[in-house]
């Protein structure tokens, strides 16, 4: 699969705006400014295909980047507090809206901050998508921020801070470094489907 081919696809406001599911799909969700922009820029090797912003909670709809046969859909950012309730709610039925459809969604990618225990929309999130049912992997994002020292005790802690810990791969990512980049390329080649193959 060529990473580099991607293109930014469509985005949605509304969650009765979202096209039906006519692909798989490979998708992005974690708390404001955790770096989601980032870690798909850096999977995809683009400077600015996904919008990075130092503001958090700038990502308000649900983007769809075409990858070959499958999409990369990429989730407003949760937990940000300094947004009206009225928009934390239309960011809530998004969310879960898009979650909840019979879409074809091949993995999640729950994004949570290192450097920091999960906050309680990140454990949320997780339990939703285990009660759901929903294929993930933690992305471990901003590891480059930590030391060697710091970064192992971050590491101890969160087999004890993430529920089923044992159960779940967590990766490590940096989007300065590009630590983690091809073990989340690997996963996505060995979970795509060929178009044909359902033929």
């Amino acid at each position: 699969m060529n990473f580099h081919n991607a293109e930014f696809f469509t985005s949605y406001g509304k969650h009765n705006q979202i096209a039906e599911s006519d692909r798989q799909e490979f998708v992005f969700v974690g708390r404001s400014n955790v770096g989601k922009s980032s870690l798909i820029n850096k999977l995809l090797n683009r400077k600015s295909l996904a919008r990075v912003s130092s503001v958090p909670g700038k990502t308000a709809t649900i983007n769809f980047y075409s990858l070959e046969h499958i999409y990369l859909v990429d989730l407003p950012g949760y937990g940000y507090a300094k947004v009206s309730q009225k928009e934390k709610l239309r960011w809530s039925k998004l969310i879960e809206g898009y979650l909840a459809d019979d879409r074809e969604i091949g993995l999640v990618f729950q994004l949570i901050d290192f450097r920091h225990p999960p906050t309680n929309d990140d454990l949320a999130m997780i339990e939703y998508l285990v009660e759901n049912e929903l294929p993930f992997v933690i992305i471990l994002t901003k590891v480059d921020k930590l030391k060697t020292k710091r970064r192992n005790a971050r590491w101890t802690s969160l087999q004890n801070e993430v529920p089923y810990s044992d159960q779940i791969e967590m990766i490590p990512f940096s989007s300065i470094t590009g630590e983690g980049v091809e073990r989340m390329k690997e996963i996505i080649e060995e979970i795509a489907i060929q178009p044909d193959s359902n033929n």
